[in-house]
């Protein structure tokens, strides 16, 4: 990737006791997405990738068409943030993933998404 496409992709995921119950297997999280252009050229988010895996090696795969019902579009320094969720049947698992993104030069290009941990507090140490 050049770093004239240049996307940041921040996570901050947090759990949601309320929704969630352990004696079923349901454990609910939400994340808080940034993503960042620091590039040179605008782009816009196109589509989602993501692999979430929950303790027991279960993989979900979904993909699908923008964030959020939206295909961002990001100027060189504008940021995008939203909120989502995820279920997995584990107090801890992990998600990772990437946005196809295209530059305004026509040039698709991937932003990664760091793997980030999915935890119920003071499960991991």
């Amino acid at each position: 990737m050049s770093e004239k496409n240049k996307i940041q992709v921040l996570a901050f995921p947090q759990f949601i006791e309320s929704q969630s119950h352990p004696e079923s297997n349901r454990y609910v999280f939400a994340y808080t997405i940034t993503i960042t252009n620091q590039g040179a050229i605008p782009a816009k988010l196109l589509t989602r990738h993501w692999l979430i895996t929950d303790a027991n090696g279960k993989v979900q795969e979904v993909r699908g068409e923008g964030v959020i019902g939206e295909q961002p579009y990001l100027k060189p320094g504008e940021s995008f943030r939203y909120t989502s969720g995820a279920m997995i049947e584990t107090p801890v698992g992990i998600m990772q993933g990437q946005y196809t993104m295209r530059s305004d030069e026509g040039e698709s290009f991937n932003a990664i998404i760091p793997k980030f941990t999915l935890s119920v507090p003071r499960t991991l140490h």
